[in-house]
């Protein structure tokens, strides 16, 4: 490992899930009826149960409807009981949350009966947000550099999380949610490169795949803290706050040395490697650097050479599928998480647990069978749980809470294995463009995940079908993508074969740089595992 930091990017991440998936706590559904404090006038001295008894009718189990109520009348007391009321109505006052003793988000913003979908549509929105960042974000980074992007973004998610805490009404919620979203998608599609580009080919999937195990570890981290801080705005703040303890990036966030030299930047990369170097206590051999060529034309690429270059098509069509069915399955089950039958809080604990051994696994699989069979598999194994779901009875909450377990085991897998694939089959000059075009595939199936879920009030099994048949078509579709285990990352896009464009004088200085030697073997031991730790952690203090 050459320089990357998986400590602080690992906290980051940590942040981001707090701040991304918080919100699904935020409107846990709760018992509700509506307010009929309009018979207060006539009879003030009322108890609470003669009140719901004279002013609400009762569904077919004997409990309170919850969404409609008996329409006012402008009888007295007496003539109320002794004919009773028959006509019925909306809810027109509001409702009734007996059992909220924190305000949620739903229950402060009524987001029940006509208003429950308003729940699922902001998350759509909040994909929105994902979809506008990678559009921007994307070539952004590829044109200005990885670094100034990614603190904009830092700063832009810290502004407007912590802002939303403090918004009065629904409508501005949602519009700071998008903006803050995209700032998280500017974050999310950043670290990439700069985890890939820093390292060698042995280590590139480690250095993706380590940081996105503080992915899982937030998500564990959010279940506790739902569970014990149910005021929404609380929990937004205690989301959102902690990016600000992430200021000093500013002074230790380094550049990556290959994008500056595809853009002619070559004596600001040798200042990276040199310090990269000196942290680890190696010395790069002064002929070695004398060898990176002082280019005075710069390497450029364009978006449209995604759709001009025919294999650059090829992958780009198949891997941005990939990511779209990867991030209808994910979301879709991270997004049902109240709708499998067990506590809320249980379940996202269990999805967490689960996604750290997952992603872990990624760095042993894609050793052994490289990126496009784990790709394949994954999304497979994925979809068939989904499908499986469809045919369990609804009453078995836990057969049906282990298989959406399983399957989102291998669909957070599969979100990492795109990542680190996704680096690795897009050129440097154009990386960001083809990671960012992949982002918004995902994002777009993030806004249409929870609009899939209303489909559920015609047949309960339509959401997990889709999302279970759209992903099994994926793994399928991805046997069609080249293999780049243990080949070189391109540079341009001046070749059909991607495998033979490659920096090589610059990965020659990487490995220089590093601790590792490339190993022998598949084996990777303790060692080496305390090696990739502590270049993280001394990058990240240096």
């Amino acid at each position: 490992m050459a320089g990357d930091k998986v400590h602080p990017r690992g906290l980051r991440y940590i942040i981001l899930v707090g701040e991304h998936a918080g919100s699904m706590f935020m409107v846990v559904d709760v018992p509700h009826y509506c307010n009929t404090d309009w018979i207060r006038a006539v009879g003030p001295n009322l108890t609470e149960e003669e009140q719901l008894n004279l002013t609400l009718p009762r569904d077919a189990d004997g409990e309170y409807e919850q969404c409609t109520m008996y329409s006012p009348v402008d009888w007295d007391l007496d003539s109320i009981r002794a004919y009773g009321l028959n006509a019925t109505e909306k809810c027109s006052s509001g409702w009734v949350y007996p059992t909220a003793q924190q305000p949620s988000l739903l229950t402060e913003f009524d987001l029940v009966c006509d208003r429950k979908d308003l729940g699922d549509i902001s998350q759509s929105l909040s994909m929105v947000g994902l979809l506008v960042g990678g559009m921007i974000f994307g070539p952004l980074s590829d044109r200005i550099g990885r670094r100034p992007v990614l603190l904009i973004s830092m700063l832009g998610q810290g502004l407007f999380g912590l802002a939303i805490a403090f918004l009065p009404n629904f409508i501005l919620y949602v519009i700071f949610r998008c903006i803050m979203s995209t700032a998280v998608s500017g974050i999310l599609i950043t670290t990439l490169p700069l985890a890939t580009e820093w390292v060698g080919v042995s280590y590139r999937s480690t250095a993706v795949l380590i940081t996105h195990c503080f992915l899982a570890a937030g998500q564990l981290i959010l279940a506790g803290l739902s569970y014990g801080i149910r005021n929404w705005r609380l929990l937004q703040i205690a989301g959102s706050a902690p990016m600000f303890a992430l200021f000093f990036y500013f002074w230790v966030l380094p550049e990556s040395p290959r994008w500056m030299v595809t853009r002619g930047k070559i004596e600001e990369a040798k200042k990276y490697l040199k310090k990269a170097a000196a942290i680890n206590k190696r010395t790069i051999p002064p002929e070695l650097l004398d060898q990176v060529p002082c280019e005075t034309q710069t390497k450029t690429g364009s978006i449209l050479d995604l759709l001009r270059k025919k294999h650059l098509l090829k992958v780009t069509l198949v891997m941005a599928c990939a990511w779209f069915v990867d991030g209808l399955v994910y979301y879709g089950l991270s997004l049902n998480v109240t709708g499998f039958g067990l506590d809320i809080y249980l379940t996202q604990f269990a999805f967490g647990v689960v996604e750290i051994p997952g992603r872990i696994s990624c760095i042993y699989m894609l050793r052994w069978f490289g990126r496009k069979k784990v790709q394949a598999v994954l999304l497979l194994v994925s979809g068939l749980m989904c499908l499986i779901i469809v045919g369990i009875p609804e009453d078995q909450a836990v057969a049906i809470t282990v298989l959406a377990v399983i399957g989102k085991f291998a669909a957070s897998a599969s979100f990492s294995t795109s990542y680190v694939y996704a680096a690795e089959l897009f050129p440097t000059v154009i990386r960001q463009s083809g990671v960012g075009l992949c982002s918004m595939a995902a994002r777009v199936a993030g806004i249409i995940a929870p609009l899939i879920r209303l489909l559920e009030q015609y047949h309960h099994a339509i959401p997990m079908s889709v999302y279970g048949g759209a992903t099994v078509l994926g793994g399928l579709l991805s046997f069609l993508l080249p293999e780049t285990s243990m080949v070189e990352l391109p540079d341009d896009t001046g070749t059909d074969n991607p495998q033979k464009s490659t920096s090589l004088l610059v990965y020659s200085v990487l490995w220089q740089v590093s601790h590792f030697t490339v190993p022998c073997s598949w084996k990777w031991d303790r060692r080496e595992i305390r090696k990739i730790l502590h270049l993280f952690f001394l990058f990240s203090l240096n």
